[in-house]
């Protein structure tokens, strides 16, 4: 509703001056004549800055220390990305064993950012003008004389600010900005030609035994009968180290032993040991493990989507999804008698990837 449709009688009483429609201090009383007074502004109490210059300089230097926490922070969480590795654990109580990095990480940033909000806060509370200003409705449209009072507004805001007196604060919040967005451009480091080659390695490598995954036992020759599927790991693989699951995923073996007149692959021959072929457990389409087999037909089935394997003919792909056949690894024994890999896989294991071929 606008001021022409209120009834007289209900409408405030004008004021008088300015000061008494700005002013601290100005009250009106109610009354039958006046039922919605304008109770004014509070007396504006001054804080101890602004009376005492030692007082604003000790809170300048805490506005200071906190921007300058940040940037310490700042520089510790770029640290910490670089230096702490993704595999180490730390225990935090009463939290337990947590990743060091992640933590770190989480650390700095918080603290980088909660003091440039501290730190802006106290300046606003401590040294920036509080003085309340009331101001009268006015049209959406603002008429020049009002936005020439916003210009003039805004220019005294600026100057009692102290931004440009506290010289201290302006360098440090200037330089806690502009190292914090250093936070965010470390993290494109991930998408750089990191990481490398690590997703065509695995654990296995020559002379590590074979470990059966059920009894955690390494494995004899004799211990895998014809027709039979062991599930295998590499040795020195536990299930309660830090990166096991990272590990297991890329080198989990299915042993299988063949006649081997019945190998069709030469390749394959060459790299078994008297008919025992061990090739990757992880399905070539999407990574699911691989756990149904077929005696007969030495087929092997990827229970997520049926991508079949035959493990006679080099693993190679005889139906469904997956786009290649299974990585073997080469096996033979030690003097010990056990089974053991002659090397990593040739090719990377699990689905396609980018840089395949």
């Amino acid at each position: 509703m606008s001021s022409q449709e209120i009834p007289e009688e209900n409408r405030p009483a004008e004021r008088a001056t300015d000061e008494d429609a700005h002013g601290h201090g100005a009250v009106a009383v109610a009354d039958e004549q006046n039922p919605f007074a304008n109770p004014g502004l509070p007396p504006h109490e001054h804080r101890v800055q602004d009376i005492d210059e030692r007082a604003a300089q000790r809170s300048e230097r805490v506005v200071a220390f906190l921007f300058t926490v940040s940037m310490l922070a700042t520089v510790a969480f770029i640290a910490s990305y670089v230096a702490i590795p993704k595999e180490e654990a730390i225990y935090v109580f009463p939290i337990g064993h947590i990743s060091a990095l992640n933590f770190a990480l989480g650390l700095s940033l918080g603290v980088a950012l909660f003091t440039i909000g501290a730190g802006a806060v106290h300046w606003a509370r401590t040294l920036m003008s509080d003085v309340e200003i009331a101001d009268e409705r006015h049209p959406i449209e603002a008429p020049p004389e009002v936005k020439a009072k916003v210009l003039a507004d805004f220019k005294e805001g600026a100057k009692e600010s102290v931004l440009g007196r506290r010289k201290l604060i302006r360098n440090t919040m200037f330089g806690a900005l502009a190292l914090f967005p250093l936070s965010g451009v470390m993290l494109l480091r991930d998408l750089g030609p990191l990481p490398e080659t690590k997703l065509r390695h695995t654990m296995w490598r020559k002379g590590l035994q074979l470990v059966n995954m059920n009894t955690n036992e390494p494995l004899r020759p004799a211990d895998v009968a014809v027709g039979s599927l062991t599930f295998a790991k590499p040795e020195g693989l536990e299930e309660h180290d830090e990166d096991f699951q990272k590990e297991i995923a890329k080198a989990a073996l299915m042993i299988v032993r063949l006649q081997p007149d019945n190998i069709k692959d030469k390749k394959e021959l060459e790299w078994s040991h008297e008919g025992i072929v061990a090739y990757s457990k992880i399905c070539t389409h999407v990574g699911c493990p691989i756990s149904l087999y077929e005696q007969q037909t030495h087929h092997v089935l990827c229970p997520c989507h049926q991508s079949t394997f035959d493990l006679s003919d080099g693993a190679r792909v005889i139906f469904g999804p997956a786009g290649h056949a299974l990585p073997q690894l080469r096996i033979g024994v030690n003097d010990e008698g056990y089974l053991e890999a002659l090397g990593d896989f040739e090719e990377p294991v699990g689905p396609a990837f980018w840089e395949r071929g």
